[in-house]
């Protein structure tokens, strides 16, 4: 009997348990699917941006906005929820409406531009040339192999390829050394705290612990990491192939160690090179949903007004404000 007591004593308590756990089911279903339904009908999944401030929205609604009768179905939450965050999907879908032709910042010039051509032409041939010589047995680089013509067109095109990175290297070590603009954007990717701390909101931004995201100048800590490890990267190669293109020098002026340290050196910071480019630039600048197929700012450097905003706001913020206060000096010259 006490037994009995107990049990249809506890039965309350258990039933209650049962209609919290499936009123979180429901509230999870139902925040999921009114945001599969916004996204749908703003067209906006390939703007994180959007996409996040949708889930937000979404969120704060389903936190703040109303309570959930489980008797009244998901439907006429749906309904009471798409209502709490209309304001906030008019304000989305206008941002995402097209508004005419938009205003453009000129953010690289030609001299950086080409600089990143060549670069780029450059590796891209190093690449292909290079990881036969480091794979020879692979089946798929032999092929490659057998296209160039054999293991001696290989190494010549490399060689030639080698050029390439070598001058344009030097032409970068010229361009920020004396032009202003070379100056200017050098110190400006030197490390600071910023991009410690900036890292860390990111990184609690993406775990749901921040709010919002940092706010980066002209050269977030992604940029700094991508410059600085083509910097590092330029110097371990060059340097090393140097050692490795004439062996007859090497061994007249070094010991054989030495030789033997560059190879490996070399090989091994190839690959890594190909791993950082293919993986971690590859993503940021064509296949990241934000941005794909890519952005073609490396082609004439320009970038939108509304994509200057997201991704670099301070220094939007500093252009703002240098032509609010260029604009009574032309007043008064006219």
């Amino acid at each position: 009997m006490t037994g009995k007591r107990r049990s249809m004593k506890d039965e309350p308590d258990m039933e209650r348990k049962r209609e919290l756990v499936s009123a979180k089911t429901f509230l999870r279903q139902l925040r999921y699917e009114l945001e599969y339904e916004l996204l749908g009908e703003l067209n906006v999944r390939r703007s994180r941006a959007l996409r996040r401030a949708v889930k937000d929205a979404v969120k704060q609604a389903l936190q703040n906005g109303f309570r959930i009768d489980l008797e009244s179905g998901i439907e006429a939450a749906l309904e009471r929820a798409r209502d709490a965050v209309e304001p906030v999907v008019r304000e989305i879908e206008e941002r995402a409406a097209p508004k005419g032709e938009e205003r453009q910042f000129q953010r690289f010039n030609l001299s950086i531009r080409i600089q990143h051509m060549v670069m780029a032409v450059s590796v891209l041939v190093l690449i292909i040339t290079g990881l036969p010589l480091k794979f020879p047995d692979v089946p798929v680089f032999q092929i490659m192999m057998g296209i160039f013509g054999g293991i001696g067109n290989s190494t010549l095109i490399h060689r030639i390829a080698a050029c390439g990175l070598i001058a344009v290297s030097f032409w970068h070590l010229i361009y920020i050394t004396f032009f202003p603009e070379g100056r200017r954007d050098f110190k400006l990717m030197l490390p600071r705290w910023k991009d410690i701390t900036d890292f860390l909101q990111m990184i609690g931004y993406f775990l749901g612990r921040a709010s919002e995201k940092p706010k980066f100048g002209r050269f977030s800590y992604v940029e700094k990491f991508d410059y600085w490890a083509v910097y590092w990267g330029c110097v371990i190669m060059i340097g090393s192939g140097i050692l490795l293109w004439s062996p007859d020098f090497t061994f007249a002026y070094f010991p054989k160690y030495f030789y033997d340290i560059a190879k490996e050196i070399h090989s091994d910071e190839a690959l890594l090179a190909t791993l950082a480019i293919v993986i971690w630039h590859f993503y940021n600048v064509h296949f990241n949903p934000s941005v794909f197929p890519g952005s073609l700012l490396w082609w004439h450097g320009r970038i939108p007004e509304r994509e200057m905003k997201e991704e670099h706001p301070l220094e939007y913020e500093e252009i703002m404000a240098l032509e609010a206060a260029e604009k009574p000096t032309r007043v008064e010259d006219s």
